[in-house]
């Protein structure tokens, strides 16, 4: 059985926390593809079409599964940035429930700077990314039985 995660919340400060520490963009871009590298990845026959999510500069994929109201994500991305990206949302969404996904702020990219400093292709996978994770979750909290 996997682990209750903290709140969101706490998982966007503490992760705050850990990027006030670097000094510059060229540290925080090196930490982000560092958890970038956390990121297992996906199996070949789960890239598919329906995984790859819309808008971004890079191939994403994303799989969502909803296990005792609970949500977990993998994902994977050709990409270093994309694939630190990826990790972020991972970290704060993996094992919350739809209803915490839905109704939880998730305003981590704004306070660590990371939204100022992505390509417009990068923000929209990022938007992209935190859409299909919610809407993902809409999905779960509307199907009876999603344990």
């Amino acid at each position: 059985m996997r682990n209750i995660p903290s709140t969101m919340k706490s998982i966007q400060d503490q992760l705050a926390a850990d990027f006030e520490y670097l000094d510059d963009w060229e540290e925080r871009y090196a930490y982000l593809m560092d958890l970038g590298k956390e990121v297992q990845g996906l199996p070949p026959e789960e890239k598919t079409t329906d995984n790859l999510i819309k808008g971004c500069q890079s191939r994403v994929w994303l799989t969502t599964r909803c296990e005792n109201n609970r949500m977990w994500m993998s994902a994977d991305s050709e990409a270093f940035i994309a694939k630190g990206i990826i990790a972020l949302l991972i970290k704060v969404f993996n094992g919350q429930t739809p209803a915490d996904i839905l109704n939880e702020t998730f305003d981590l990219p704004d306070r660590i700077g990371l939204t100022a400093h992505l390509s417009p292709g990068r923000a929209n996978g990022l938007a992209g990314m935190l859409a299909r994770i919610r809407h993902d979750a809409s999905l779960a909290l509307a199907t009876p039985n999603n344990n």
